[in-house]
């Protein structure tokens, strides 16, 4: 069984960075659409950025284009999301999630159902 373990998360001032790590175990994650969504205090789950681990093609959300970067360590199994430039409106829960499928418009969507997805990683920005 597949499973994703996420690390890295704080507490920041706003204009602070952070990175995001999400370590996969279970099974290989190849040929896969891999990334992060977040859920703010109050607010609906909303995907930030994906990559498809199959040439390495990426998909941001608008408010975090030029901020955040996604990126993978294949032969360990690992995610990141490097976030700078913070604001306040970035304070989240992030989650890693997976599926076996290429990356489209479904994994930024509220209610995709993710068959892997992990506990969680806590992130705050304070101004």
């Amino acid at each position: 069984q597949g499973q994703l373990v996420e690390s890295g998360g704080g507490s920041v001032q706003a204009g602070g960075s952070l990175r995001l790590s999400c370590a996969a175990s279970g099974y290989t994650y190849n040929n896969n659409c891999m990334g992060w969504f977040r859920q703010g205090p109050g607010k609906e789950r909303e995907g930030v950025a994906s990559i498809y681990t199959i040439g390495g093609v990426t998909y941001y959300v608008d408010s975090v284009k030029e901020r955040f970067t996604i990126s993978k360590d294949s032969p360990k199994n690992t995610l990141y999301l490097q976030m700078n430039s913070l604001r306040p409106e970035d304070t989240a829960m992030y989650y890693c999630a997976a599926d076996r499928r290429s990356c489209g418009s479904w994994f930024f969507s509220p209610s995709y159902n993710f068959p892997y997805w992990g506990h969680g990683a806590q992130v705050t920005v304070s101004s």
